[in-house]
C-alpha cells in the first residue's frame, strides 16, 4: 500500500486495506498486543498520505505571485521549493516539517566554499525564501501557531582555517563553542536578541544558552514539560534535557 502501485484505483486500495484491518482487529481482540492497534492506526496514516500528499506537494497550482515571492520553481529542487511545500504542509495541519539544505560548510577549500562571494551567493539562496515563508504564515494566520527554528549543528571559526592559508580564498572551521540559530512565531518574543559573543566570535560573553536548554525551551513552546518526558532504560528514568535542562523564559512572548 506504501508503494501506490500504478493500475490500482483508490477504491480498490482501500478495500484491500479495509479487509488487511479487519485481519489485524480480529488478531488485537484475540491477543490483546497493543502492537496490533499501531500497525492499524501506521496502514491508516499511509493511506491518507496516499490520497492527499500528491495534490499537496503540487506547488505549480499556487499563484505566480506566490512563486515569484519565494522565489519557487514548479518541478524544481531548492529550499524556496521546499519552503513553499512547507507552508502548504502547515496548512493542511502536519505537525512537523524538517528542511533539509545543503551546502553551508564553507571551509574556503574552493571559490564555491569560500568566504565572500560563495558565502554572499549562498545566502540568497536562503533569504528569499525563508523570508517569504514567514510572510506567507502571517498573512494566513497560521505564524502565532507555528515555531519556526533556523539553525545548523555548529557555528564556524573566528579565525582563518589552516589548510587555506597560502589560498586566496578565505575559510573557516566547524566551531562549537559560538553559532547563532534563529526561533520565530509559536509563541517566542519578537525582534529579541538573546546572548552575546566576545568581539571575534570565540566565546559566549552573555546569557549562554546550553543545547539542553534550547530543547527544553523548544518542547516548552510545544506545550511539552521538558521534566516529564522520560523513558526507561537500564532500571531508571532519562529524559531528552538530561540533568539541568532548563527553559529560556526570556525567548517567550
Amino acid at each position: 500500500y506504501v508503494s501506490n502501485p500504478k493500475g490500482i484505483t483508490r477504491d480498490i486500495r482501500r478495500a484491500g486495506l479495509d479487509a488487511l484491518n479487519e485481519l489485524n482487529r480480529l488478531q488485537a481482540k484475540k491477543l490483546g498486543n497493543p502492537e496490533t492497534a499501531t500497525r492499524i492506526a501506521q496502514y491508516e496514516m499511509a493511506f491518507r498520505m496516499q490520497a492527499s500528499v500528491p495534490q499537496v506537494m503540487d506547488i505549480s497550482k499556487e499563484p505566480k505571485r506566490v512563486l515569484e515571492a519565494y522565489g519557487a520553481k514548479p518541478g524544481g529542487a531548492s529550499l524556496a521549493n521546499n519552503c513553499l511545500l512547507a507552508r502548504r504542509l502547515v496548512e493542511k495541519g502536519v505537525r512537523f516539517v524538517h528542511l533539509f539544505d545543503w551546502g553551508w560548510d564553507f571551509h574556503g577549500t574552493g571559490g564555491g566554499t569560500a568566504l565572500g562571494n560563495g558565502l554572499r551567493n549562498k545566502c540568497a539562496t536562503m533569504d528569499k525564501p525563508v523570508a517569504a515563508l514567514i510572510r506567507d504564515l502571517k498573512s494566513r494566520g497560521l505564524f502565532e501557531d507555528t515555531l519556526i527554528i533556523w539553525g545548523g549543528e555548529f557555528g564556524r571559526t573566528p579565525f582563518r582555517e589552516g589548510r587555506t592559508a597560502k589560498s586566496k580564498n578565505l575559510g573557516r572551521d566547524h566551531f562549537p563553542d559560538v553559532y547563532t540559530m534563529m526561533l520565530a512565531g509559536g509563541g517566542v518574543k519578537s525582534g529579541y536578541t538573546h546572548g552575546a559573543s566576545d568581539e571575534l566570535g570565540f566565546r559566549v560573553t552573555k546569557d549562554k544558552v546550553h543545547v539542553h536548554d534550547l530543547q527544553a525551551t523548544i518542547l516548552h513552546l510545544l506545550g511539552v514539560d521538558h521534566e516529564r518526558l522520560v523513558f526507561k532504560f537500564q532500571g531508571r528514568q532519562y529524559r531528552l534535557t538530561d540533568v539541568h535542562g532548563k527553559v529560556v523564559q526570556n525567548l517567550i512572548a
